[in-house]
């Protein structure tokens, strides 16, 4: 308990992590359920680690180009590690749908080559980029440690952006994810809300990878929305459920780790599969218990 109470406290050292992987924890899940409804799990795997690829070509334009950083080398940096991520992470969803719509090839050849190129490319860049001693390769491996105030803000306003995007328009989002064929015949403009929808998810990913990395990103898209999967009777549950998870899994990982001086990110997500794992036999043990993909 009394390790707890550090981490409630206002002075604690820490507070912006514990900030920061909450706010993560409780937005990831909100974009995951459409990647879940739409049974685009592979994608949630491989864009995460595309994003980190941005940061990693985006902080290794200035060595590149030979200029340094103006102001703040921190907040510089993590401006244009954002702005590479928010574009690499656009183009690939974007690319990827468009792919998947076509139907041609195999979906889960070209996402599984992604991830593996893009994982690999980022750990090259940055292990020659001086910009990766400030952190970043820490960050990718998942070790939420040293947030800045600014880090915090940037993260917050990302993801209120998200939440006022989705609470606009989700019943347009829904309708078109859920019942495609329904969203045409009312004459809806598919393309727009598709677009609309990856714009979302595009930055939710960015500024997930961006704060806590790839791994946490992951594991907070996809583990929440697919445990309240499981209960969930309609789309409101569904979501509602998926980030509640998502964001005190956060917390009480944080706690964890904090407790056994364990990495952050790791530990979030291990705790995430064992949610997931004592769920998924809860919903074999009641009857009815699985209901599939809920009713709107």
């Amino acid at each position: 308990m009394e390790t707890l109470r550090q981490i409630l406290s206002p002075d604690f050292l820490l507070r912006n992590s514990v900030y920061t992987s909450m706010l993560i924890g409780f937005a990831c899940p909100l974009v995951g359920v459409f990647l879940v409804m739409r049974r685009l799990v592979f994608m949630g795997v491989a864009l995460p680690q595309i994003s980190s690829t941005g940061v990693a070509i985006a902080l290794s334009f200035p060595l590149w180009l030979g200029f340094r950083l103006a102001g703040h080398p921190s907040e510089s940096a993590h401006a244009l590690a954002f702005a590479g991520s928010m574009t690499f992470s656009l183009a690939a969803i974007l690319v990827l749908a468009v792919l998947e719509r076509r139907g041609r090839g195999h979906p889960e050849g070209r996402l599984g080559t992604a991830y593996v190129v893009a994982a690999a490319l980022s750990i090259l860049l940055l292990a020659k980029n001086p910009y990766g001693e400030i952190g970043w390769l820490d960050m990718l491996k998942g070790e939420v440690i040293t947030i800045s105030n600014f880090d915090l803000a940037l993260t917050a306003a990302t993801l209120a952006l998200v939440l006022a995007g989705l609470g606009l328009f989700y019943k347009e989002l829904l309708l078109v994810s859920f019942d495609r064929e329904t969203a045409i015949t009312l004459r809806k403009n598919v393309v727009f809300w598709d677009v609309l929808l990856y714009i979302l998810i595009g930055l939710t990913v960015s500024m997930a990878v961006l704060s806590v990395g790839p791994l946490i990103a992951f594991g907070f898209l996809l583990i929440p929305a697919l445990t309240a999967h499981l209960f969930a009777r309609n789309m409101r549950q569904f979501t509602v459920l998926g980030s509640l998870i998502g964001g005190l899994t956060a917390f009480f990982g944080f706690w964890i780790s904090y407790q056994l001086d364990l990495p952050v990110g790791p530990s979030d997500v291990v705790l995430l599969g064992v949610l997931y794992g004592v769920a998924w036999v809860i919903a074999k043990l009641i009857p009815g218990g699985f209901r599939g993909y809920p009713k709107s």
